[in-house]
């Protein structure tokens, strides 16, 4: 008699959910959405070895399980812990997780500039929102910043390493989703930096990936760069037949011109169809595509405000009810 994977009861900030076991702490406060969910700089759910990386998915556990009702005496990285039935979990509602957490971003803002007015990433960038929500007014940090020359490490893509918070996801797409990984950490400590090996270009046929699981604005996409800020694009829904992948994107228009060509992200800001360099970067013509309409932005972000509907307040009558 086979028994049920849905066995393992977890609460998170109050609100629980039954979740199949082995199942994170992370992934358990994605079913259940809203503000439980912890922020995630390195994690990946579709990278395997992605995450315990940047700390930032840090939470308390006040409640080790049934059996073993015990708080654990650290905070622990949602994205690696596994649940166990009866765990109780605190986020939002536990002062030492908001403590840590902004300990973490100051962390993270020791050499990662805030150039925010003049960076591609702004107004999509999770550090953006992280530091936004958890950063201190000014930073501690009195010594001098390292810095890095831009490099094109492609005809398409520009790192500025300076901006790079070394999360790793870009090496794990490279090695997982590519044939050839041309590129990864080198040296090590506070030298640590992404490069390519002895300056070979990355050059193969889904290397773009790299931009869109880039959460700061790192790795930048030369067919966009400086062009415009994302919230004044249109982002749509578009696909086109392509033999080397799914042909599903996001055509970010200006007017009637198609800036940039970017993956389908879901909510946590992840891609789960990773698209060809030639939708990408080749096809920027509204004719190459059959666009669908506008792109939901699910995720909070500066792209979609003002630009999709807002709760009525319940004081407002509807006019025109069927």
């Amino acid at each position: 008699m086979s028994e049920t994977t849905d066995n393992i009861q977890v609460t998170i900030d109050g609100k629980s959910i039954s979740v199949a076991a082995g199942t994170t702490i992370l992934n358990a406060a994605r079913m259940i959405g809203g503000d439980v969910v912890p922020p995630a700089m390195c994690y990946y759910s579709s990278l395997k070895g992605s995450g315990g990386k940047c700390r930032t998915c840090l939470v308390e556990v006040s409640k080790g399980s049934e059996k073993d009702p015990r708080p654990m005496p650290k905070l622990v990285a949602s994205c690696s812990t596994p649940v166990m039935d009866g765990m109780e979990v605190k986020n939002k509602s536990s002062q030492r997780v908001l403590d840590a957490r902004q300990g973490v971003v100051e962390f993270l803002l020791i050499n990662h500039p805030l150039d925010c007015p003049v960076c591609d990433q702004a107004g999509e960038c999770h550090l953006q929102d992280l530091a936004f929500e958890h950063g201190l007014e000014k930073t501690r940090f009195e010594f001098k910043r390292r810095t890095f020359d831009k490099i094109d490490i492609g005809d398409y893509i520009k790192l500025h390493m300076t901006r790079c918070i070394l999360c790793y996801r870009c090496v794990y797409t490279a090695d997982q989703l590519t044939n050839e990984r041309e590129h990864g950490v080198m040296k090590r400590g506070d030298a640590s930096e992404i490069s390519t090996y002895i300056k070979n270009s990355l050059d193969n046929d889904f290397i773009g990936n790299v931009i869109d699981v880039c959460p700061v604005g790192a790795l930048t996409d030369k067919t966009f760069r400086f062009r415009s800020r994302v919230w004044y694009t249109k982002p749509m829904d578009a696909h086109r037949d392509c033999k080397k992948c799914s042909g599903k994107a996001v055509a970010w228009m200006i007017g009637d011109d198609i800036a940039r060509v970017t993956a389908r992200k879901d909510q946590f800001g992840e891609v789960k169809e990773f698209i060809c360099n030639e939708c990408r970067f080749e096809k920027k013509e509204k004719t190459d595509w059959v666009i669908e309409g506008p792109r939901h932005i699910d995720r909070r972000s500066v792209i979609g405000a003002n630009k999709y509907e807002e709760p009525i307040p319940e004081h407002t009558p509807l006019l025109n009810k069927a």
